[in-house]
């Protein structure tokens, strides 16, 4: 089994630095597909509320005879346009997500999207603080937040998030965004770290890299966010794949290949492929 390094929290959680993830994956798969992960050795289980599967996975979760603490479990609040974030809607969806998984914690709670044009993240935030002081969730944090909405949130608290889980790949690196979560004291999680769909994996830099090390173009794309620090939640439903992108412990990357991976980001701000958080709201 491969020894994943961990990543200490700024509360001094330990969180694997490799997770899986299990966005896309229906419910009635779920079950599989985070059993196969966790026979693989993953130990880190990324899910959320809107993704619709927490039940599947909180059955592999009790079916896999992997002691409790040797998971590190994420889930996050789907803090839907339509709803009042109130204190009592805030607790009763992380009740729910806690029921669905079948777990009396969770190992990280996420703020999933930002929505700054609502300001309610804010007020969603001083429950997270009672929800973390609780310890039902052993750390708290948010998702595709931007500087700014880093700068908002703290100027009202005094309680940094642990991680912001962003969109973050080769063609997209948001080296600015990363730079303020190294001043900040927040780890850097990466969705979707390897594009969405085959672009990334395709690209003549990517597969000359690939070659060199006689690994495949996700496994260099993956040791590239490895070694730039960053804690990824690659998803496969296919079990080669989900053994393949743990397998990124034995061997390295040098200068040259960093170089000709972090050029595919380079110019502008890069390219992003998923929603944009400035205008998200749905």
């Amino acid at each position: 089994m491969n020894q994943v390094p961990t990543v200490k929290l700024n509360n001094g959680t330990l969180m694997p630095q490799i997770g899986y993830g299990v966005w896309q994956v229906p419910d009635a798969e779920a079950e599989r597909a985070v059993t196969t992960a966790l026979e693989a050795g993953y130990r880190s289980i990324d899910t959320a509320a809107v993704y619709g599967n927490e039940e599947g996975t909180g059955k592999a979760l009790a079916g896999a005879g992997v002691p409790r603490e040797e998971l590190f479990v994420t889930t996050k609040l789907w803090n839907a346009p339509s709803e009042t974030w109130g204190r009592d809607n805030v607790l009763r969806e992380f009740d729910t997500s806690l029921a669905k998984l079948g777990l009396d914690h969770v190992d990280l709670y996420l703020i999933h999207w930002p929505r700054p044009m609502r300001e309610d993240f804010l007020a969603i935030w001083k429950t997270f603080e009672e929800i973390a002081a609780s310890g039902r969730a052993k750390a708290v944090g948010v998702s595709n937040f931007r500087p700014e909405d880093l700068e908002r949130l703290l100027a009202e608290s005094s309680l940094v998030p642990a991680v912001n889980q962003i969109e973050l790949h080769p063609l997209f690196p948001q080296a600015r965004l990363r730079e303020v979560h190294a001043g900040l004291g927040i780890a850097t999680e990466a969705w979707s770290p390897l594009g969405q769909g085959k672009e990334l994996l395709t690209l003549p830099a990517v597969a000359e890299v690939a070659a060199k090390h006689g690994r495949s173009a996700a496994q260099v794309v993956l040791r590239w966010h490895l070694q730039l620090g960053t804690i990824v939640i690659p998803k496969s439903v296919t079990p080669s794949r989900i053994r393949e992108n743990l397998d990124v412990f034995g061997f390295e990357l040098d200068a040259a290949d960093l170089a000709a991976l972090d050029a595919l980001g380079a110019g502008s701000a890069g390219r992003r492929i998923g929603p944009d958080p400035a205008v998200f709201d749905f």
